[in-house]
């Protein structure tokens, strides 16, 4: 059952499909499966998870995005090492609260939610995260608790590492509405 969804099941699919708890928590007990994160299991004989704590993320929160510094790490546009991983949910939704991997939650609405959304597959689990230039507009936008120098790092790095494309960048600043914060910035690097 484990191979057939490519070797990572939860127990709650598993007791849908007939498995009792007490086969389940045997399976483990063996060392034949392994916990990923509350409720997730994986075969012990598949290679070791590149990313568990955004795994983990992934998994408990699948309707949250990757944002801020997490998702400048995922692109490679920072030198920062994020502590915590950073999600983002729609303004209804409840924040992600997770003991681990410690995770900060942000409240986006409408189209500052919705638009740049990227979905990547991290070790077989979906995982969704905002493009660099919809992730650069949300660091002008949150600027004060990541701080501005993580921002205008961000940009540079950005501009050195990526294709700099300064009118979609300037599109997400004016979903966030930070485009009369971000366009000097942008201006001084074309």
């Amino acid at each position: 059952m484990f191979r057939q969804h490519g070797g990572q099941l939860r127990l709650s699919e598993a007791l849908a499909r007939g498995y009792s708890r007490y086969q389940f928590y045997q399976l483990r007990d063996e060392g034949v499966i392994e916990p990923v994160s509350r409720g997730l299991y994986r075969l012990a004989d598949l290679p070791p998870i590149e990313n568990p704590d955004l795994v983990a993320a992934a998994t408990r929160f699948p309707g949250a995005v990757l944002c801020l510094i997490s998702a400048l790490d995922w692109h490679g546009i920072t030198t920062q090492i994020p502590h915590q991983v950073h999600l983002a949910v729609d303004r209804d939704a409840r924040l992600p609260v997770l003991d681990y991997p410690p995770v900060a939650g942000y409240r986006f609405s409408g189209q500052a939610f919705s638009a740049g959304i990227e979905q990547v597959d991290v070790d077989g689990i979906t995982l969704n995260v905002y493009n660099p230039e919809k992730t650069l507009a949300d660091c002008f936008k949150f600027r004060n608790r990541i701080g501005m120098d993580v921002a205008l790092e961000a940009l540079d790095l950005y501009r050195t590492r990526k294709t700099f494309l300064p009118g979609k960048l300037m599109e997400y600043a004016r979903i966030c509405r930070v485009a009369n914060v971000m366009g000097p910035y942008v201006e001084a690097r074309l």
